[in-house]
């Protein structure tokens, strides 16, 4: 008997590219997040901006700070969560132990890289220890990136 193909559901990314630009990223976790009311279907609408969110320990608990979900003009105003609020993060005790002790002794900080739908459908949130790059290091960066571009623009001229 051939097994059936599940159905391939459309996965929605959030790339913070700011991060990346920002910083160096030494070390990804992923990490569930706690969420309220219809904060998941405006996430899936795509009414959310975590450009600006940074992550914090906060009692041995790890929560996402700036990070800001919009209402649906659909959801009842009873059950609407503030845009704004702290979101706890959901990490292992082993985790959160290591990502304090690099950031309170080696000056790293955490930042959010990434948020998508895993295929279980479980909102998910990469989390970086990273550390500041300097002015110098974001310019060789933005070099190399328009060369490599420009290769890449020449080279498909050339196969044409």
């Amino acid at each position: 008997m051939a097994k059936k193909d599940k159905k391939k559901t459309s996965v929605r990314e959030f790339l913070n590219k700011k991060a990346f630009h920002d910083y160096i990223i030494e070390d990804i976790f992923e990490v569930g997040i706690v969420l309220h009311g219809s904060e998941v279907k405006a996430i899936r609408a795509g009414r959310m901006n975590f450009k600006e969110s940074f992550v914090r320990i906060i009692k041995n608990e790890v929560f996402i700070l700036n990070m800001n979900i919009s209402h649906l003009d659909t959801t009842h105003v009873s059950y609407r969560p503030e845009e704004g609020r702290d979101r706890k993060l959901l990490m292992h005790r082993k985790q959160i132990n290591k990502l304090f002790e690099k950031v309170t002794k080696d000056g790293y900080t955490i930042v959010a890289t990434k948020m998508y739908f895993n295929d279980k459908n479980m909102f998910k949130v990469n989390i970086g220890i990273a550390k500041g790059k300097k002015d110098y290091d974001k310019r060789e960066d933005l070099k190399a990136k328009s060369m490599k571009r420009e290769t890449q623009r020449v080279l498909k001229e050339y196969n044409r």
